[in-house]
Protein backbone atom coordinates (compact mmCIF):
# COMPACT_ATOMS: atom_id res chain seq x y z
CA UNK A 1 0.00 0.00 0.00
CA UNK A 2 1.36 3.40 -0.98
CA UNK A 3 1.78 6.15 1.62
CA UNK A 4 0.05 8.72 -0.60
CA UNK A 5 -2.88 8.40 -2.97
CA UNK A 6 -3.07 11.07 -5.65
CA UNK A 7 -6.49 10.99 -7.28
CA UNK A 8 -7.63 12.82 -10.41
CA UNK A 9 -11.39 13.05 -11.04
CA UNK A 10 -11.30 13.94 -14.73
CA UNK A 11 -14.18 15.34 -16.78
CA UNK A 12 -13.72 16.80 -20.27
CA UNK A 13 -10.06 17.51 -19.54
CA UNK A 14 -8.55 16.12 -22.74
CA UNK A 15 -6.64 19.31 -23.53
CA UNK A 16 -4.83 19.47 -20.19
CA UNK A 17 -4.95 16.04 -18.54
CA UNK A 18 -1.63 14.74 -19.88
CA UNK A 19 0.18 17.76 -18.42
CA UNK A 20 -1.58 17.21 -15.09
CA UNK A 21 -0.69 13.52 -14.94
CA UNK A 22 2.92 14.14 -15.96
CA UNK A 23 3.28 16.69 -13.15
CA UNK A 24 2.29 13.96 -10.69
CA UNK A 25 4.47 11.21 -12.15
CA UNK A 26 7.51 13.51 -12.17
CA UNK A 27 7.44 14.07 -8.38
CA UNK A 28 10.62 13.26 -6.45
CA UNK A 29 8.60 11.41 -3.79
CA UNK A 30 7.87 7.93 -5.12
CA UNK A 31 5.71 6.22 -2.46
CA UNK A 32 2.41 7.09 -4.13
CA UNK A 33 -0.33 5.62 -6.27
CA UNK A 34 -2.18 7.61 -8.92
CA UNK A 35 -5.84 6.89 -9.63
CA UNK A 36 -7.57 8.65 -12.52
CA UNK A 37 -11.32 8.49 -12.99
CA UNK A 38 -13.21 9.59 -16.09
CA UNK A 39 -16.76 10.75 -15.36
CA UNK A 40 -18.33 10.02 -18.76
CA UNK A 41 -16.45 12.78 -20.55
CA UNK A 42 -17.69 13.95 -23.94
CA UNK A 43 -14.21 14.64 -25.29
CA UNK A 44 -11.05 12.49 -25.61
CA UNK A 45 -10.29 12.33 -21.89
CA UNK A 46 -10.47 8.51 -21.77
CA UNK A 47 -8.19 8.22 -24.80
CA UNK A 48 -5.64 10.57 -23.22
CA UNK A 49 -5.66 8.44 -20.07
CA UNK A 50 -4.62 5.34 -22.03
CA UNK A 51 -1.09 6.64 -22.59
CA UNK A 52 -0.46 6.17 -18.85
CA UNK A 53 -2.05 2.71 -18.53
CA UNK A 54 1.28 0.84 -18.55
CA UNK A 55 2.72 2.79 -15.60
CA UNK A 56 2.50 0.50 -12.53
CA UNK A 57 1.70 3.49 -10.31
CA UNK A 58 -1.40 4.35 -12.33
CA UNK A 59 -4.94 2.95 -12.09
CA UNK A 60 -7.59 4.03 -14.60
CA UNK A 61 -11.31 3.86 -13.94
CA UNK A 62 -14.61 5.12 -15.36
CA UNK A 63 -17.85 6.00 -13.61
CA UNK A 64 -21.28 6.54 -15.18
CA UNK A 65 -22.74 9.99 -15.72
CA UNK A 66 -24.79 11.71 -13.04
CA UNK A 67 -24.19 12.90 -9.51
CA UNK A 68 -22.20 16.01 -10.37
CA UNK A 69 -18.62 16.62 -9.32
CA UNK A 70 -19.11 14.90 -5.96
CA UNK A 71 -19.84 11.56 -7.62
CA UNK A 72 -16.47 11.58 -9.37
CA UNK A 73 -14.55 13.03 -6.42
CA UNK A 74 -16.02 10.47 -4.05
CA UNK A 75 -15.59 7.51 -6.40
CA UNK A 76 -11.90 8.14 -7.00
CA UNK A 77 -11.37 8.86 -3.29
CA UNK A 78 -13.12 5.62 -2.29
CA UNK A 79 -10.76 3.73 -4.63
CA UNK A 80 -7.70 5.13 -2.84
CA UNK A 81 -5.77 3.13 -0.27
CA UNK A 82 -3.08 5.53 0.95
CA UNK A 83 -2.81 7.02 4.40
CA UNK A 84 -2.64 10.48 2.83
CA UNK A 85 -4.79 11.78 -0.02
CA UNK A 86 -4.31 14.54 -2.56
CA UNK A 87 -7.06 15.26 -5.09
CA UNK A 88 -5.94 17.03 -8.26
CA UNK A 89 -8.44 18.36 -10.77
CA UNK A 90 -7.78 17.29 -14.34
CA UNK A 91 -6.46 20.64 -15.56
CA UNK A 92 -4.27 21.68 -12.61
CA UNK A 93 -0.52 21.17 -12.17
CA UNK A 94 1.55 19.92 -9.26
CA UNK A 95 4.86 21.73 -8.82
CA UNK A 96 8.08 19.72 -8.34
CA UNK A 97 8.65 18.50 -4.80
CA UNK A 98 5.20 19.23 -3.39
CA UNK A 99 4.40 15.60 -2.46
CA UNK A 100 7.68 15.21 -0.59
CA UNK A 101 7.31 18.59 1.12
CA UNK A 102 3.79 17.90 2.35
CA UNK A 103 4.60 14.36 3.54
CA UNK A 104 7.56 15.77 5.46
CA UNK A 105 5.20 18.27 7.10
CA UNK A 106 2.99 15.40 8.27
CA UNK A 107 6.05 13.56 9.57
CA UNK A 108 7.19 16.64 11.47
CA UNK A 109 3.69 17.18 12.90
CA UNK A 110 1.99 13.79 13.33
CA UNK A 111 -0.96 15.48 15.03
CA UNK A 112 -1.80 17.38 11.81
CA UNK A 113 -4.88 16.33 9.87
CA UNK A 114 -4.20 18.45 6.78
CA UNK A 115 -1.28 20.17 5.06
CA UNK A 116 -1.90 23.05 2.65
CA UNK A 117 0.44 25.06 0.42
CA UNK A 118 -0.19 28.31 -1.35
CA UNK A 119 -0.83 28.19 -5.12
CA UNK A 120 -0.44 30.07 -8.36
CA UNK A 121 -3.46 31.04 -10.46
CA UNK A 122 -2.83 29.99 -14.07
CA UNK A 123 -4.28 31.03 -17.41
CA UNK A 124 -5.44 28.56 -20.06
CA UNK A 125 -1.87 28.13 -21.32
CA UNK A 126 -0.57 27.33 -17.83
CA UNK A 127 1.21 30.65 -17.29
CA UNK A 128 0.81 32.32 -13.87
CA UNK A 129 -1.62 35.22 -13.54
CA UNK A 130 -1.28 35.53 -9.76
CA UNK A 131 1.55 33.97 -7.78
CA UNK A 132 1.70 32.46 -4.31
CA UNK A 133 -1.93 33.02 -3.32
CA UNK A 134 -3.53 31.64 -0.17
CA UNK A 135 -2.53 30.49 3.35
CA UNK A 136 -2.29 34.11 4.64
CA UNK A 137 -2.25 33.83 8.46
CA UNK A 138 -2.38 30.03 8.42
CA UNK A 139 1.36 29.46 8.13
CA UNK A 140 2.97 26.76 10.25
CA UNK A 141 1.04 24.59 12.72
CA UNK A 142 -2.42 26.11 13.23
CA UNK A 143 -5.34 24.94 15.35
CA UNK A 144 -7.90 23.42 12.98
CA UNK A 145 -10.95 25.15 14.41
CA UNK A 146 -9.23 28.52 14.31
CA UNK A 147 -8.22 27.85 10.70
CA UNK A 148 -11.87 27.26 9.81
CA UNK A 149 -12.91 30.46 11.56
CA UNK A 150 -10.13 32.44 9.81
CA UNK A 151 -11.32 31.18 6.43
CA UNK A 152 -14.91 32.18 7.19
CA UNK A 153 -13.93 35.66 8.36
CA UNK A 154 -11.73 36.08 5.28
CA UNK A 155 -14.67 35.17 3.05
CA UNK A 156 -12.46 32.97 0.88
CA UNK A 157 -10.80 29.55 0.78
CA UNK A 158 -7.53 30.08 2.64
CA UNK A 159 -6.70 26.34 2.45
CA UNK A 160 -6.67 26.41 -1.34
CA UNK A 161 -7.97 24.23 -4.13
CA UNK A 162 -7.48 20.45 -3.75
CA UNK A 163 -4.17 20.29 -5.65
CA UNK A 164 -2.66 22.45 -2.88
CA UNK A 165 -3.91 20.24 -0.04
CA UNK A 166 -2.97 16.85 1.37
CA UNK A 167 -5.31 15.30 3.92
CA UNK A 168 -5.50 12.19 6.08
CA UNK A 169 -7.80 9.99 4.02
CA UNK A 170 -9.52 8.25 6.93
CA UNK A 171 -10.37 11.57 8.54
CA UNK A 172 -11.96 12.83 5.33
CA UNK A 173 -14.02 9.64 5.32
CA UNK A 174 -14.91 10.13 8.99
CA UNK A 175 -16.08 13.67 8.18
CA UNK A 176 -18.56 12.30 5.63
CA UNK A 177 -16.47 12.53 2.47
CA UNK A 178 -16.81 15.37 0.02
CA UNK A 179 -19.45 17.88 1.13
CA UNK A 180 -21.24 19.44 -1.86
CA UNK A 181 -24.18 21.09 -0.12
CA UNK A 182 -22.70 24.28 -1.55
CA UNK A 183 -21.08 22.92 -4.72
CA UNK A 184 -18.73 25.86 -5.40
CA UNK A 185 -17.24 25.32 -1.95
CA UNK A 186 -16.97 21.52 -2.05
CA UNK A 187 -13.24 21.64 -1.28
CA UNK A 188 -13.34 24.32 1.43
CA UNK A 189 -16.38 22.80 3.15
CA UNK A 190 -14.89 19.30 3.14
CA UNK A 191 -11.52 20.40 4.46
CA UNK A 192 -13.22 22.47 7.16
CA UNK A 193 -14.92 19.36 8.49
CA UNK A 194 -11.59 17.54 8.58
CA UNK A 195 -10.06 20.49 10.47
CA UNK A 196 -12.54 20.11 13.29
CA UNK A 197 -10.62 16.90 14.04
CA UNK A 198 -7.17 18.48 14.48
CA UNK A 199 -4.60 21.08 13.38
CA UNK A 200 -3.24 21.92 9.96
CA UNK A 201 0.17 22.87 8.64
CA UNK A 202 0.33 25.80 6.23
CA UNK A 203 3.28 26.17 3.85
CA UNK A 204 3.78 29.56 2.23
CA UNK A 205 5.36 28.15 -0.93
CA UNK A 206 3.31 27.56 -4.08
CA UNK A 207 2.80 23.83 -4.41
CA UNK A 208 0.46 23.77 -7.40
CA UNK A 209 -1.05 25.79 -10.21
CA UNK A 210 -4.83 26.22 -10.36
CA UNK A 211 -6.09 26.85 -13.88
CA UNK A 212 -9.03 29.20 -14.47
CA UNK A 213 -11.03 29.91 -17.61
CA UNK A 214 -13.14 32.69 -19.04
CA UNK A 215 -16.36 30.77 -18.52
CA UNK A 216 -16.09 31.45 -14.79
CA UNK A 217 -16.66 35.21 -14.78
CA UNK A 218 -20.38 35.73 -15.41
CA UNK A 219 -22.39 38.03 -13.14
CA UNK A 220 -24.72 35.17 -12.27
CA UNK A 221 -21.82 32.95 -11.25
CA UNK A 222 -20.33 35.65 -9.03
CA UNK A 223 -23.68 35.99 -7.27
CA UNK A 224 -23.97 32.20 -6.88
CA UNK A 225 -20.46 31.96 -5.43
CA UNK A 226 -21.21 34.64 -2.86
CA UNK A 227 -24.58 33.11 -1.96
CA UNK A 228 -23.07 29.67 -1.47
CA UNK A 229 -20.28 31.10 0.66
CA UNK A 230 -22.95 32.68 2.86
CA UNK A 231 -24.72 29.32 3.07
CA UNK A 232 -21.52 27.60 4.15
CA UNK A 233 -20.80 30.28 6.75
CA UNK A 234 -24.31 29.91 8.16
CA UNK A 235 -23.94 26.11 8.39
CA UNK A 236 -20.70 26.30 10.35
CA UNK A 237 -22.07 29.02 12.64
CA UNK A 238 -25.18 26.95 13.37
CA UNK A 239 -23.12 23.84 14.12
CA UNK A 240 -20.39 25.67 16.11
CA UNK A 241 -21.88 28.84 17.65
CA UNK A 242 -19.09 28.85 20.24
CA UNK A 243 -16.54 29.26 17.45
CA UNK A 244 -18.17 31.43 14.77
CA UNK A 245 -20.14 34.52 15.78
CA UNK A 246 -22.82 36.44 13.92
CA UNK A 247 -20.24 39.18 13.39
CA UNK A 248 -17.81 36.65 11.88
CA UNK A 249 -20.52 35.51 9.48
CA UNK A 250 -21.47 39.06 8.52
CA UNK A 251 -17.84 40.00 7.90
CA UNK A 252 -17.21 36.83 5.91
CA UNK A 253 -20.32 37.29 3.78
CA UNK A 254 -19.33 40.85 2.92
CA UNK A 255 -15.81 39.79 1.99
CA UNK A 256 -17.10 36.81 0.01
CA UNK A 257 -19.28 39.13 -2.11
CA UNK A 258 -16.34 41.41 -2.72
CA UNK A 259 -14.06 38.48 -3.55
CA UNK A 260 -16.57 37.02 -6.02
CA UNK A 261 -16.83 40.25 -7.96
CA UNK A 262 -13.08 40.86 -7.81
CA UNK A 263 -12.62 37.42 -9.40
CA UNK A 264 -15.07 38.44 -12.08
CA UNK A 265 -13.04 41.59 -12.72
CA UNK A 266 -9.85 39.55 -13.03
CA UNK A 267 -11.58 37.19 -15.46
CA UNK A 268 -12.74 40.13 -17.57
CA UNK A 269 -9.32 41.81 -17.62
CA UNK A 270 -7.57 38.57 -18.58
CA UNK A 271 -10.40 37.12 -20.69
CA UNK A 272 -8.18 36.50 -23.71
CA UNK A 273 -5.61 34.56 -21.68
CA UNK A 274 -8.35 32.54 -20.00
CA UNK A 275 -10.13 31.48 -23.15
CA UNK A 276 -10.27 27.70 -23.39
CA UNK A 277 -9.63 25.92 -26.69
CA UNK A 278 -12.64 24.69 -28.65
CA UNK A 279 -13.02 20.96 -27.94
CA UNK A 280 -16.24 20.50 -29.89
CA UNK A 281 -14.51 18.72 -32.74
CA UNK A 282 -12.94 16.11 -30.46
CA UNK A 283 -16.29 15.56 -28.74
CA UNK A 284 -18.17 15.02 -32.00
Amino acid sequence: MSRVSVVIPAYNNADFLAETVESVLAQDFDDFELIISDHSSQDDTWAVMQQFASDPRVTLMQIPSGGGARANWQAVTDAAGGELLKLVCGDDILYPGVLRQQVEAFDAHPEAVLVASSRDILDAAGSPLIRNRGIDSLEGLVDGKQAVRASIVAGTNLFGEPACVMVRRELLHAAGGWDDRNPYLIDQASYARVLFQGPMVGIRVAGAGFRVNAGQWSVALAADQAAQAAGFHAQIAAEHPDLVSERDVSTGNRRARRAAYMRRLVYIVFARRLRMPDTSRSAA
